[in-house]
C-alpha cells in the first residue's frame, strides 16, 4: 500500500508524555551521569559494535536486497535523513533493537524476520528508526548493557547505589518502546499490521490448520488494562519491574488508544511538529505524563478503597455472626 512521506517530522510529535517524563525522572537520580559516563567510557562505540555484531551480517543492496528495499522505504516515510547501517544476526529468540552511542545501527534477529511477513517486519524497522530518531539509543544501550553482562560484572560500577537507577532505567526502557510503537504505525501506516504483530510477539505464530484472531487479542489486551482488582493491579506492576519491555497486550493497546484519539490521523493528515519548530517545555511533558499516570492512580486508589470496604463489612459481618 502507498504510505504518505512524513517530511521533516520530529520525533516529539509521537512521543509518549510518559516516556519523556520517565526519562527526566531517570537523568535526575543522584549518580545517574556517572553510570552513563563509566559504561560508555569502559565500552566505547567500538566495543559496543564488538559486542553486539560477533555474529551478524550487514544488509545492503548486495546482502539480503529485498530487506535493504524495504529499510530505505522506511528512512523515506519518516524522512530521515542519515542511513544507520541494518544487521541480520542469527538468534532463535525473537527481538529486534537500536543501539549504539554516537553512530546507532540496528540490529534485527533471524526468528524475527521467520516469525513476521513482510509488513509486520517494516513495522518493527520503523519502530527501531523510531528509538533512533527519538535519541534513545544511548541509554537503551547502557540498559542492555547492563541486562546482558550483568551489574555485579561491571567492578567499575563499584560503590554505586544501582538497584534504583536499574528500576528507574527499566521503567524508562519500556515507556521508551511505547513512543517507538508509534513511529512503527506511522512508517507502515497500517493498524492492523501493528496490531498482527504484536499478537505474533505475544503468541507466536498459528501453526498450518489452525488460525489466530486478531479481534480476540484486541479483546484480550483490553481486558488485561481495565480488568482485575487492586491486588492485580499490584502484581501488574511486580510482574513488570525487571522487564526491559511492556506486555505486548499492553503495547497494542495503548498503541489503539493513540490511534483512536486521532493523533495518528492528524499526523498522517500533515499537521504534526516539524524538526526546526521549537521544543516543548518539558513542564509540559510533566504535566501530560501526570494526566496519564494520574488516570491510572486514581484508578488504583479506587479499586484499593473497594478492597478495603469489603475487607471491612466482612469482617463486621463475620463479628456480628460469631458466638457471644
Amino acid at each position: 500500500m502507498p504510505r504518505t512521506p512524513l517530511l521533516q517530522i520530529s520525533s516529539r510529535a509521537w512521543e509518549h508524555p510518559a516516556d519523556r517524563a520517565a526519562l527526566n525522572t531517570l537523568r535526575a537520580i543522584p549518580g545517574f551521569d556517572e553510570v552513563v559516563r563509566k559504561v560508555a567510557s569502559f565500552f566505547g562505540e567500538r566495543g559496543v559494535r564488538q559486542l553486539f555484531l560477533a555474529n551478524a551480517v550487514r544488509v545492503s543492496e548486495h546482502q539480503r536486497p529485498k530487506l535493504n528495499a524495504m529499510w530505505t522505504e522506511v528512512l523515506e516515510t519518516l524522512d530521515w535523513p542519515t542511513r544507520p547501517q541494518l544487521y541480520v544476526t542469527q538468534t532463535p529468540f525473537v527481538n529486534a533493537g537500536a543501539v549504539g552511542f554516537d553512530d546507532p545501527f540496528v540490529v534485527m534477529n533471524s526468528a524475527t524476520l521467520a516469525m513476521l511477513d513482510d509488513e509486520e517486519q517494516r513495522f518493527i524497522l520503523a519502530h527501531e528508526l523510531g528509538h533512533i530518531m527519538s535519541g534513545h539509543t544511548t541509554y537503551r544501550t547502557i540498559a542492555i548493557i547492563i541486562l546482558t553482562v550483568g551489574i555485579n560484572n561491571l567492578p567499575f560500577l563499584a560503590g554505586v547505589a544501582l538497584l534504583p537507577f536499574q528500576l528507574a532505567l527499566l521503567e524508562w526502557y519500556r515507556k521508551s518502546e511505547l513512543s517507538s510503537d508509534r513511529a512503527g504505525l506511522l512508517g507502515t501506516q497500517d493498524l492492523n499490521v501493528a496490531m498482527r504483530g504484536f499478537m505474533k510477539l505475544a503468541g507466536g505464530s498459528a501453526p498450518a490448520g489452525d488460525e489466530s484472531s486478531l479481534e480476540e487479542f484486541m479483546r484480550q489486551a483490553e481486558e488485561y488494562e481495565t480488568g482485575g482488582n487492586a491486588w492485580d493491579t499490584v502484581f501488574k506492576v511486580l510482574n513488570t519491574a525487571f522487564r526491559d519491555h511492556p506486555f505486548n497486550t499492553v503495547r497494542a493497546s495503548e498503541l489503539l488508544k493513540w490511534h483512536k484519539s486521532g493523533a495518528y490521523d492528524a499526523i498522517v493528515g500533515g499537521t504534526y511538529q516539524r524538526r526546526d519548530d521549537r521544543d516543548r517545555p518539558l513542564s509540559d511533558d510533566y504535566a501530560d505524563a501526570a494526566g496519564y499516570y494520574g488516570d491510572q492512580t486514581r484508578s488504583t486508589v479506587r479499586q484499593f478503597g473497594d478492597v478495603l470496604s469489603r475487607a471491612r463489612d466482612a469482617f463486621n459481618d463475620a463479628w456480628r455472626g460469631a458466638p457471644k
